[in-house]
């Protein structure tokens, strides 16, 4: 066994690991790591302002690669910091090993400057959580947590490393990976009668979520639509490209308030979720979201998920990618010719529906296109048919993000990303580990100017590693989605149209100036073709780029 440090050995590690970055801001308890990374030339260092920015990065890159992302912070209040975008992490499934630095033990009982019982802050939030206390257990320790970052559901682990750890040096055996094969088969009797259910449906419909992306199922789940005739909708909470939207049976999201998904789900006798989220929702409501009599079957990469808030009729724990073919060729077996052609005519008049459904959405865009000041549908739109078929879309929208994944093509498991955990300041850093993450691809950010003011310290490291970027700020200068819900409890703010702490006016935000003093360029768009010439410039320009969008910025209570 060689000799080495425990920074060394570390290192070492993160690269039998398959880690050539780490994302980071470092403090005093970081330093023997960071002594480390100067003579190492194999893991970059990617330096962020702020925890939250650098974990938000994390999970962009973790996301869009597939592979796994190390973040590296400053003991309690570095780890402190980023614990709103751990949580994001958490709901995304994104594999990340996060590591802080600690004290060495030997001060711990102290309770030094900085102290805190890391793993114990950290565990609500990750799939396992542990600090090292000795030299010879760190390699057991990386590869544990590892596995199971990497393991399906897939999601972020925590470690602590005690700086006397890493200043020590022994006799290191540094073992090697463990990888758990994710391709899980479901239970064949289950699979069977999910398809006997679904051939017999008279109005079936699918729900994609994350865990078709994760497990590139794409195709799989087109062929059942097909074969059924039945509509696709994504989950309600924006995450991944989980179908793609181009497709003629995409039928849009279904939305996170439940009198609008019972309406929508009333349409149908059998619902199949394919790693869909039921349901998530923004608000209570006396309104159930599932409507009465509806069977529901259920395919999950997690056995939490399966039946967490509504029965499932069937529940199979298998991925989407091993397991479709086996239940769709199932189904094909079951149709009788009766069966076929009654799918053949669902399907025939449900893509004439969505066609029309989706014409409309655009006409309606469309016709707003020259309206001042802009309006966010037209907005859409226009960027919509600028973007290259191989952009990259990061949204953090919100409330300007009504029609999106209508109107902005994402096609591939990689083409979009949004903001699954709902803690906000999450779009703009994200951005920048999808970019490390798909450097050939061009990578658009559209996020809310509230959003952004969260984690506006990610421009800087955009501009520090010329990282070809377009952030559009989608700019109504309030936090409107906050007006919308406080509107819809009918109370005082409905009465009076006074929405305390919810405007961003006085004094406006200076974007332009902002993301300049950090390195960006940046300009303004006034007019939906000003929005779409500046994005075709930002996007040519091969590097990092600002445009500030001036939106509608009326409320109009519903």
């Amino acid at each position: 066994m060689p000799s080495m440090t425990g920074k060394r050995a570390f290192l070492e590690l993160l690269k039998q690991e398959g880690v050539d970055l780490i994302f980071g801001n470092p403090g005093t308890t970081e330093l023997p790591l960071m002594d480390a990374l100067a003579v190492d030339g194999d893991i970059r260092y990617v330096l962020g302002l702020q925890e939250a920015v650098v974990m938000a990065m994390a999970d962009g890159y973790a996301q869009a690669s597939g592979r796994l992302a190390v973040v590296n912070l400053h003991v309690a209040p570095g780890l402190g910091n980023a614990m709103g975008m751990l949580y994001d992490a958490q709901k995304s499934g994104a594999p990340i090993l996060v590591t802080a630095g600690q004290h060495e033990q030997s001060f711990n009982v102290t309770e030094p400057i900085l102290w805190a019982d890391l793993p114990t802050m950290a565990r609500p939030l990750v799939k396992s959580s542990t600090e090292v206390h000795r030299l010879e257990d760190l390699p057991r320790i990386v590869h544990r947590a590892v596995k199971t970052a990497l393991a399906p559901p897939t999601g972020p682990v925590f470690l602590s490393l005690p700086g006397d750890i890493l200043n020590a040096e022994a006799d290191v055996d540094l073992a090697a990976p463990t990888r758990v094969a994710r391709r899980i088969r479901g239970d064949r009797e289950a699979v069977e009668a999910a398809a006997a259910l679904l051939a017999r449906a008279e109005r079936p419909a699918l729900i994609a979520g994350d865990a078709v992306t994760q497990g590139r199922a794409h195709a799989e789940v087109a062929a059942l639509a097909d074969l059924l005739g039945a509509p696709v909708y994504l989950e309600g909470v924006a995450s991944t490209a989980s179908f793609p939207v181009s497709h003629p049976l995409y039928r849009g999201v279904t939305g996170r308030l439940s009198p609008g998904i019972r309406k929508e789900l009333e349409q149908y006798d059998v619902l199949f979720s394919i790693g869909g989220d039921l349901f998530t929702l923004s608000l209570p409501s006396d309104v159930e979201p599932i409507p009465d009599g509806l069977k529901v079957i259920h395919l999950d990469v997690d056995a939490w998920e399966l039946g967490k808030n509504y029965p499932a009729e069937i529940a199979i724990l298998g991925d989407p990618g091993a397991t479709l073919p086996e239940l769709t060729q199932a189904v094909r077996g079951l149709l009788t010719d009766a069966g076929r052609a009654r799918a053949d005519r669902r399907g025939t008049a449900m893509r004439a529906t969505i066609a029309g459904e989706r014409a409309a959405l655009a006409g309606k865009a469309r016709a707003q296109a020259g309206k001042t000041p802009i309006q966010a549908l037209a907005l859409l739109e226009a960027i919509g048919s600028t973007l290259p078929r191989d952009a990259v879309v990061i949204e953090e929208a919100l409330s300007s993000a009504t029609g999106i994944r209508q109107l902005i093509r994402s096609d591939d498991p990689q083409s979009f990303f949004g903001l699954r955990g709902g803690g906000i300041g999450w779009g703009l850093p994200a951005a920048i580990g999808v970019k490390l993450a798909l450097p050939d691809r061009p990578v658009v950010a559209l996020v809310g100017d509230g959003s952004a003011m969260y984690t506006c310290q990610a421009l800087w490291t955009a501009a520090r590693y010329r990282l070809a970027v377009v952030f559009v700020i989608l700019n109504n200068s309030s936090y409107r989605i906050l007006k919308q819900r406080v509107n819809a409890l009918r109370g005082h703010a409905a009465q009076t149209g006074r929405y305390v702490g919810m405007d961003l006016d006085d004094p406006a935000v200076d974007f332009l100036g902002l993301a300049r003093s950090l390195g960006l360029p940046a300009e303004r768009a006034t007019t939906v073709a000003d929005a779409t010439d500046l994005l075709a410039k930002g996007i040519a320009s091969g590097g990092p780029m600002l445009i500030d969008v001036t939106l509608d910025r009326t409320f109009s209570p519903v």
